[in-house]
């Protein structure tokens, strides 16, 4: 039923899609294949079904890899600094061209970053420094339709040459939503999706929908704030536990985690909530395939993407630069990359698991 009923709201189907779904359903089935663990000492042994490894449409293979991710920067390339989360956003309008041409998601966070660039070079007046930022794109919003957006962790501050932390607290808001809204235009502009006369329109809005929040703040050293705020980033579009499977009619009831509404503020203190008051969303079943499933990623898409101090570029330089040890009889095997990879994904990542649950 896709190319009739759904293709000029989604755009042309994408085989990813059939085959994420197909490798979905036999997540965690026994049938499909399972290891057999068996503990050497009290000999108690079970079976542990094989992941789909799925992105965007598996909860649990996402929770997964948000962990991995977590221990990961937090032990490898974040610095001992302290970070903000960065928030851009864009129109409802600017938002459908993401969604044909999902090429130009990667643009977008790339143009996230050059606003945080120019942002610190307002600040220090000057290229005397250099960002430190990891992006993640999202292309969901709270009642999963469509709202591609980028979150960002961001180092407060720049790095110099040499390596050095230069800390820059206070940061400009409303300067860097015009920057922002400045690349957005450039890229829409250079990718042919917009002209002129609709940029000239869109700045005569009181409101222009582009929007920069930086507002959360990561101290130094907080290693467990920084882990649920990459999970928070990284996270899968949808939750299980909001959704209701049926309801009396057959419809797919989906709950948010808060009102769909939006503040404006008033005179004093009062503030004034406008959009839906409501904070779920009711899915003819297939409807709500439809709008899962388009979150799903093309293969090789990437969705976290490195820049400045924090590129994969910068990071191997600096590898580079550290002395090697030269190994000694007797002395245990240094780490490889690979070894630190597998302790992650097995030790860490139960640690964590484990952590969670009590």
């Amino acid at each position: 039923m896709y190319p009739e009923r759904y293709q000029e709201r989604y755009g042309y189907w994408r085989p990813i899609v059939r085959s994420s779904i197909d490798k979905f359903l036999k997540c965690g089935n026994l049938k499909e294949g399972f290891a057999r663990v068996r503990c050497p000492d009290c000999k108690e042994e079970f079976f542990v079904a094989f992941s789909c490894r799925q992105r965007s449409c598996c909860p649990s293979c996402d929770q997964k890899r948000a962990l991995l991710l977590a221990h990961r920067l937090n032990e490898e390339v974040f610095a001992d600094v302290p970070h903000r989360q960065w928030v851009f956003t864009i129109p409802k309008r600017l938002r459908v061209y993401f969604r044909f041409d999902r090429s130009l998601l990667g643009k977008l966070c790339r143009a996230a970053y050059d606003t945080v660039c120019d942002v610190f070079r307002l600040e220090i007046g000057g290229d005397s420094g250099i960002p430190a930022m990891v992006g993640a794109v999202q292309t969901f919003g709270d009642l999963i339709h469509w709202h591609s957006h980028i979150h960002a962790v961001v180092a407060e501050g720049v790095f110099t040459e040499s390596g050095h932390f230069v800390h820059i607290p206070d940061i400009g808001k409303h300067r860097a939503e015009k920057f922002w809204q400045e690349r957005v235009f450039a890229l829409l502009l250079d990718a042919h999706k917009i002209n002129d006369e609709i940029i000239g329109n869109m700045r005569t809005w009181k409101h222009s929908g582009f929007s920069v929040d930086n507002s959360v703040r990561i101290e130094r050293g907080d290693k467990s704030g920084m882990q649920r705020l990459i999970e928070y980033i990284s996270r899968c579009p949808f939750s299980l536990a909001r959704m209701v499977s049926q309801t009396d009619d057959g419809k797919i009831l989906y709950r948010a985690s808060h009102p769909n509404c939006i503040p404006f503020p008033l005179s004093g203190d009062k503030t004034l909530m406008k959009g839906v008051p409501r904070n779920f969303e009711m899915f003819d079943p297939l409807d709500f395939l439809a709008e899962v499933t388009q979150h799903i990623p093309n293969k090789g898409e990437h969705q976290i993407r490195y820049y400045g101090q924090y590129s994969n570029k910068k990071r191997g330089l600096q590898e580079k630069k550290k002395p090697k040890i030269e190994p000694v009889a007797g002395m245990p095997e240094p780490d490889t990359p690979y070894r630190r990879k597998c302790k992650m994904t097995w030790a860490a990542l139960i640690k964590s698991v484990f952590e969670a649950m009590h």
